[in-house]
């Protein structure tokens, strides 16, 4: 029985039993030198809800939008509701605070292991540059993967970041020739998912969750449709 009476007795993260298709807008310039900020016709929906109160439910604390275009994609998150400083560390990019993002340009949702069509980036709001004020960009390797994605250079990855009262404001830009096989014109569709990672709130993603190996099954991830 579950510890809440009121939470809802179930094996699977509800959010498991279905394969989401989402569409997301473009956008044009899609980055600039400081960054940019998505309209909330960009804003991602709240898959996770569909867990809500089951065990796998999350603390929903951050609102995530994304868009599009031939160069790229740009996904800007808020986070609110932080009473601490972010905790972001260059040598720990893997516990710190941040946007985690993994990205299939083949949308290839029958696979258990990644391909070098797949892709996961981290984006921090801190961590870099004096005084860790600066945000960070880097490529992550997918555990069990088949083969591994080509290796991102420097700096072609790009980050904006604000920090608020209760959180920050930041933008990643993820460039085509960072993502092998990234072409809107033949493939519309990308597999991707989420995470924002803090050590104060928690965790919240979009197709699966902590109940699920998402960091490294891309049939865990969501379709996103590139329309125009």
């Amino acid at each position: 029985m579950p510890d809440d009476p009121n939470q809802l007795n179930t094996l699977l993260a509800p959010r498991y039993l279905f394969q989401f298709a989402v569409p997301v807008r473009p956008r044009k310039p899609i980055w600039s030198p400081r960054g940019v900020t998505l309209t909330e016709d960009h804003r991602l929906p709240d898959l996770a809800g569909l867990d809500r109160e089951t065990p796998a439910s999350e603390r929903r604390f951050a609102d995530v939008r994304m868009a599009w275009a031939p160069e790229g994609i740009t996904v800007w998150v808020e986070v609110a509701d932080k009473q601490q400083p972010v905790w972001c560390r260059e040598t720990r990019l893997d516990e710190s605070d941040g946007l985690h993002i993994w990205v299939d340009t083949r949308a290839t949702h029958t696979v258990h292991r990644a391909t070098k069509f797949c892709n996961r980036f981290i984006f921090t709001p801190a961590g870099g540059g004096r005084g860790d004020a600066e945000p960070l960009a880097d490529q992550l390797l997918i555990n069990r993967a088949r083969e591994n994605a080509r290796p991102v250079r420097p700096r072609e990855l790009q980050v904006a970041s604000k920090l608020t009262k209760s959180g920050y404001k930041l933008a990643a830009f993820i460039p085509a020739v960072a993502m092998t096989g990234y072409d809107p014109s033949q493939q519309t569709k990308l597999g991707f998912n989420y995470a924002i990672v803090d050590r104060e709130l928690g965790l919240q993603t979009f197709a699966n969750g902590a109940t699920m190996p998402f960091d490294e099954d891309p049939s865990c991830w969501a379709t996103v449709e590139m329309v125009k």
